[in-house]
């Protein structure tokens, strides 16, 4: 397992910096997760780490030792790519073994190491055979396989599973955690998909125009995000205008709300609550009066909008029962989910 220190990362391609001084610690045996939006910097994070690309300025270390002096071979790291880049000609056996029969190993501990890591991806049993005959999952089982084998300090993944159809990706998504866990790998993982980061990652690193916005775990960086931007980056938010004020809490047009989080000073914010925490109130409960004007019907759930006091909200609720259009209800935030942010990124 490695503790890996980034300190001050920055790179520019042209006049626009890609990175900006990026702070970064990632826990030995940590499955870590950075999110966001093309071209944000992620990848280029990434490829820092592995060599592929040279950082103008910061240091790396993996426990302790600066690794941005060595080559990318020196470094041990290992990346899984997007679209698999396995060699065609090749067999599964020989793509990975490619590392090791790089490191010199004898031709026994090849055979060994190659086993072993096909033997964890289910693909011991397709060893002969060449990529182009197989699927897409099983090309990319064989690509993790083939880092596997090279025995990483660092485990790189570069939106290995966006090639893959829905079903695919969730069989892919519980494969990779469990064999990162099984061998205690420490991984870098980059993705812009919010389901494969929220339902994998240990903690999540949250990234914009070159910097990390957010950093926690996916409930923290959910349930409590720091900045609008993350809000509506990690799922669908309501966001309210008011003023935030000294006695915890916010005023808006909805009346005078109770909040749970403030991450901004007292004075113009906006509110923010996820539509599953949005509840109707039962019979005699205080609420708020909103009119239900559109519904979107989404088999286990359903997404009722409403309209109060000027202010559009969208509620989500599970086994919705039938509700009338035109028809006022009363409506409650769920304690502890309502938050004022910072009101300068909410249109980003």
């Amino acid at each position: 397992m490695t503790e890996v220190e980034i300190r001050g990362v920055s790179k520019r391609y042209t006049e626009a910096p890609i990175l900006k001084g990026v702070d970064l610690d990632i826990h030995a045996g940590e499955l870590f997760f950075l999110l966001g939006p093309s071209g944000c910097g992620k990848s280029t994070l990434l490829r820092i780490l592995a060599g592929l690309v040279e950082a103008d300025a910061g240091t790396v270390r993996f426990d302790g030792e600066d690794i941005l002096t060595l080559p990318p071979e020196k470094r041990r790291t290992a990346m899984v790519f997007q679209n698999y880049a396995l060699w065609p000609h090749l067999s599964v056996f020989e793509n990975v073994a490619f590392a090791p029969r790089n490191s010199g190993y004898p031709k026994s501990r090849i055979r060994e190491t190659v086993g072993r890591a096909l033997e964890v991806v289910e693909m011991a049993e397709f060893a002969q055979r060449k990529p182009p005959s197989l699927s897409g999952g099983q090309q990319q089982r064989v690509a993790l396989a083939r880092a596997l084998a090279a025995e990483p300090r660092l485990l790189l993944l570069d939106e290995p599973l966006s090639n893959l159809d829905a079903r695919l990706r969730d069989a892919m998504r519980g494969k990779i955690k469990a064999i990162c866990k099984a061998r205690k790998l420490t991984a870098l993982y980059v993705t812009h998909d919010r389901q494969e980061a929220l339902s994998m990652a240990d903690r999540i690193a949250v990234m914009h125009r070159g910097v990390i916005r957010h950093l926690g775990t996916p409930e923290e960086v959910y349930n409590h995000p720091g900045d609008c931007f993350t809000a509506k980056f990690l799922g669908d938010v309501n966001f309210i205008p008011g003023e935030l004020g000294g006695d915890g809490t916010f005023r808006s047009a909805l009346g005078v709300l109770p909040i749970a989080a403030e991450n901004v000073s007292a004075g113009p914010a906006v509110g923010a609550i996820r539509p599953e925490r949005i509840r109707f109130a039962a019979p005699g409960e205080a609420g708020f009066a909103a009119k239900l004007v559109g519904r979107t019907f989404l088999g286990e759930s359903c997404e009722w909008d409403f309209e109060s006091s000027g202010v559009h909200l969208v509620v989500r609720e599970g086994a919705p029962p039938a509700r009338r259009i035109g028809e006022t209800y009363q409506l409650n935030f769920e304690p502890g989910f309502f938050m004022a942010l910072p009101r300068e990124d909410a249109d980003e």
